[in-house]
C-alpha cells in the first residue's frame, strides 16, 4: 500500500472512530448537518497533510502505528473523565508519577485501548510500502499533500461562517480534535522557551529581618498544601456536610472566598509560591525565578519540604526536602501510596531541629483522584455507599461524592491532630495555614477530575478552601487582633497572598513583600 493512502486511511479512522467528544460538541453548538460534514472533512484532510508532511521511509509505518495507541489512550480520558488536552494538560501527563498512573489503569481501559488502538496499529504494521524511485515518490507526495490542503480549503469554504461561528462560541473545540489536540499541545510545551536560559533570578535578594524579629521567640508556620479540595465541600464554608468538625472545634480562622492560581497541581504549585502569582501570571517567569521558600531561608529562616505527593513542581529544590513512604510509617501504607498521617511522623523531631524560626511546608495526598475511596483509612468512612472503581463515570454521582466527602473529613483529622502538635510547642510561637492548591469536577457539566484551560474552568476546580490557625503566642507576638482578622477573612482572597503573607509571618523586610496581599497586615496592631 501506498504511504499516502495509508496515510488518508488513518485519518479517515481516526475521524470516524476516535472524535467523539468533537462531533457531540458540534453537534450540541450548531446542529447543522453541513457543518458537521464540512468539519469532518476538513479534520481528515488536516490530519492526512499532517502525516504526508512528517510519515516518511521506514518510519512512517511504525510512527503511525503509535499515534494510534496514544490516541486510543487519549480518546479513552476524553470520553470518561471529559479531559481537555491542551498544553497544560500535555504537562500534567508528562509529570504524573507512576502511583497516579497505576490508579488510571483498569481492565476496562486495557481492552479499549487494545481494540481501538492496537489492533489497527498491528493492521498497520503489516502493510508494505509501495516501492518507487525516489523522483517518483517526491511528485506523488507533493501531489498528495497538494489534494489534502485544497480539500481543507474546499471544506472549511463550504460552511465557513458556521464552523468558525462555533469555534469563537466553543473555546475548548480545538482541544478535541484528536490527534492533532495532543500533537499540537506537545510541541507547544517541547518546544524552547522564548526567554533566554540562565540561572535562576534572585527574587529578594535585599531580604532582611529586624533585630526585633531575631530577639523575639522564634515562630513557627506549618504550610500545609492540600490536594483537589473544593471550597464548597468544605464544612467551614457551610456545606451542608459537616466535613471539617475537628477544624471547627479549634477556633480556626476561615477564608470561605479563595480562588486559585490554576486548575492542577503542576500550575498552582509554582505559582502560589512566587511573587507573580495569577495577577502576573507567567508560566516561563515562575519557573525562572527563587519561590517563598528561597527568600525566606535568605533571611534566616530554617525551611523544609515535607511530601506525600509527586513532589514540589521546582518549588523546593534548593532547600531541604523529604519525600516519606513506608519506611516513615509502614502501616500507613500500601501499594506505593501513603496517608497523609504520615506528614506527621517525625515532626516534632524535625521542629526541634530547628533553633530559630522556621518555615515546614506538608504537601498532602488529599483528595487525590479519581480513588477518592483509597485516600482515608476505613474509619473515616461515615457516607456511604462510596465509587470504588478510577471509572468514574460508571458511579452514581452520590456514591462519589461520599468518597471525596470521607477524604475530606480524613485531611480535616489530619489537620487536628496538627494543630494538637503545635499548640504543644513550647521553643516556638506556632502557627498552622492550609489551602488547598486546586478544586475538583464531580460530574458537574460532563466533567470529572481537574485540569480544565484556566479560562474556561468552571468553580468547582477553582474555589478552594483556606484556613489559619495561630498559637496565643503567635497571635500576641505578631500584634494580631483576631476579631478584625476573623472580619478581614471574609472578603475574597487568592493564592496569591501566600507570599507576603508568609514573608509577613517572619517579618522579613524586602522589596518583594507587597503588605496589601498579607492577609494579616491589615490586623496587625503593633
Amino acid at each position: 500500500m501506498p504511504t499516502e493512502a495509508l496515510a488518508a486511511l488513518v485519518s479517515a479512522y481516526f475521524v470516524l472512530a476516535c472524535n467523539g467528544p468533537l462531533w457531540d460538541a458540534v453537534r450540541a453548538g450548531s446542529g447543522s448537518l453541513r457543518v458537521l460534514l464540512s468539519l469532518g472533512v476538513a479534520v481528515f484532510a488536516l490530519h492526512a497533510l499532517l502525516f504526508g508532511l512528517f510519515c516518511w521511509g521506514r518510519l512512517a509505518r511504525p510512527l503511525l502505528a503509535l499515534l494510534l495507541v496514544v490516541t486510543a489512550l487519549a480518546h479513552w480520558y476524553m470520553t470518561r473523565y471529559a479531559v481537555v488536552f491542551d498544553a497544560e494538560m500535555v504537562r500534567n501527563v508528562l509529570n504524573t508519577d507512576p502511583a497516579e498512573s497505576r490508579e488510571l489503569v483498569s481492565v476496562r481501559m486495557v481492552l479499549h485501548v487494545l481494540l481501538l488502538g492496537v489492533l489497527p496499529a498491528a493492521l498497520v504494521l503489516l502493510t508494505r510500502p509501495v516501492r518507487r524511485t525516489w523522483r517518483r515518490a517526491l511528485l506523488l507526495r507533493a501531489g498528495f499533500l497538494l489534494a489534502m490542503a485544497l480539500l481543507v480549503g474546499a471544506a472549511l469554504g463550504a460552511s465557513s461562517q458556521g464552523v468558525f461561528a462555533l469555534m469563537r462560541s466553543d473555546l475548548v473545540l480545538r482541544y478535541k480534535i484528536t490527534p492533532g489536540n495532543y500533537i499540537v499541545s506537545l510541541v507547544n510545551v517541547l518546544k524552547p522557551s522564548k526567554k533566554a536560559k540562565g540561572p535562576v533570578q534572585a527574587v529578594g535578594a535585599d531580604a532582611r529581618r529586624p533585630p526585633e524579629a531575631l530577639a523575639r521567640k522564634p515562630r513557627l508556620l506549618v504550610l500545609v498544601v492540600g490536594e483537589t479540595v473544593r471550597g464548597d465541600h468544605w464544612g467551614l464554608n457551610g456545606y451542608a456536610r459537616q466535613t471539617t468538625p475537628e477544624l471547627a472545634a479549634r477556633d480556626v480562622v476561615n477564608f470561605p472566598d479563595v480562588t486559585a492560581c490554576g486548575t492542577s497541581t503542576e500550575v498552582s504549585l509554582p505559582c502560589m509560591f512566587s511573587p507573580f502569582g495569577r495577577a502576573d501570571y507567567d508560566r516561563d517567569a515562575i519557573r525562572g525565578h527563587e519561590s517563598v521558600l528561597d527568600v525566606a531561608a535568605r533571611a534566616g529562616v530554617g525551611v523544609l519540604w515535607r511530601d506525600n505527593q509527586s513532589g514540589c513542581k521546582g518549588v523546593c529544590i534548593r532547600q531541604a526536602s523529604e519525600t516519606l513512604g513506608p519506611s516513615d510509617g509502614a502501616s500507613l501504607c500500601a501499594e506505593g501510596r501513603c496517608f497523609d498521617e504520615i506528614l506527621l511522623s517525625g515532626l516534632q523531631a524535625k521542629i526541634d531541629a530547628i533553633p530559630g524560626d522556621a518555615l515546614i511546608v506538608l504537601h498532602m495526598l488529599g483528595n487525590h483522584g479519581p480513588n477518592y475511596f483509597e485516600r482515608y483509612p476505613p474509619k473515616f468512612a461515615r457516607w456511604t455507599p462510596v465509587c470504588e472503581t478510577a471509572e468514574l463515570s460508571r458511579c452514581q454521582k452520590a456514591d462519589i461524592v461520599n468518597a471525596y466527602d470521607n477524604a475530606i473529613l480524613y485531611t480535616d483529622a489530619v489537620l487536628g491532630r496538627l494543630i494538637d502538635l503545635l499548640a504543644g510547642q513550647g521553643g516556638h510561637d506556632a502557627a498552622m495555614l492550609y489551602v488547598s492548591d486546586h478544586g475538583e469536577s464531580l460530574g458537574e457539566y460532563g466533567l470529572f477530575l481537574h485540569g480544565a484551560p484556566y479560562a474556561i474552568a468552571p468553580k468547582q476546580q477553582l474555589h478552594v478552601p483556606m484556613a489559619l490557625w495561630l498559637s496565643p503566642g503567635f497571635a500576641a507576638g505578631d500584634g494580631i487582633d483576631l476579631a478584625c482578622l476573623r472580619e478581614a477573612a471574609k472578603r475574597p482572597a487568592s493564592h496569591d497572598n501566600l507570599f507576603p503573607t508568609v514573608l509577613g509571618a517572619f517579618d522579613v523586610r524586602t522589596s518583594a513583600y507587597r503588605g496589601e496581599r498579607d492577609l494579616l497586615a491589615a490586623c496587625r496592631k503593633r
